[in-house]
């Protein structure tokens, strides 16, 4: 693979999802876990992305812990839109306790909110302002880097689609990078890359 850092540039976002959550095998999505840190997948990932002028990062421990593993002396602001989805009642249940939810359409699943959470679609409109601003601020001097959560990078490429359904089609690796270019009408995906 080419080094990232050759082709980031003015007027990219880019998000990156945080390091494995230690989860304890259960659901945690606004429940603040640690991350289990790589310091070598944390130091590949900053051989190529370089250095970062603006880092902005999900409140969440397991996004500030990845920031701090990658680039270890960087400065970066936290936004609270970019916290993960809210699954209520469901936070810290074990996955194999989750209710069956049967066979749904990706629609139909955007759509399903736990009892006191949000659904995706929610989170989609929570975070698209965050990501819109972010957009201006990478098309004046960027690339903006976001380290946040598999449901901030599924609801970017739905600003990217203009549909957030189909963003529930992509697997967000821990570690991965998704890629935008940032128009000044939307944005264009330019990768959607797995883990280092």
């Amino acid at each position: 693979m080419g080094s990232l850092m050759q082709v980031l540039g003015h007027g990219e976002l880019v998000v990156i999802r945080h390091a494995p959550a230690v989860t304890q095998g259960r659901l945690a999505g606004r429940r603040d876990v640690p991350a289990q840190i790589d310091p070598a997948a944390a130091q590949l990932l900053n051989a190529r992305l370089g250095a970062q002028r603006e880092i902005l990062c999900s409140p969440a421990l397991r996004c500030q812990q990845t920031v701090a593993a990658i680039w270890p002396e960087a400065e970066f602001r936290f936004d609270a839109r970019l916290w993960e989805q809210d699954f209520g009642v469901h936070e810290g249940v074990g996955y194999e306790e989750l209710p069956d939810l049967g066979k749904l359409s990706r629609a139909e699943l955007a759509e399903i909110a736990a009892p006191e959470g949000e659904s995706f679609a929610a989170m989609v409109a929570r975070v698209h302002p965050a990501l819109r601003e972010l957009s201006d601020l990478a098309r004046a001097g960027g690339p903006v880097v976001v380290v946040a959560h598999a449901g901030t990078a599924r609801a970017a490429l739905a600003l990217a689609l203009e549909d957030v359904a189909a963003a529930l089609a992509f697997e967000i690796a821990p570690l991965s990078v998704t890629r935008l270019r940032c128009l000044p009408d939307g944005f264009s995906i330019i990768q959607v890359a797995g883990s280092v």
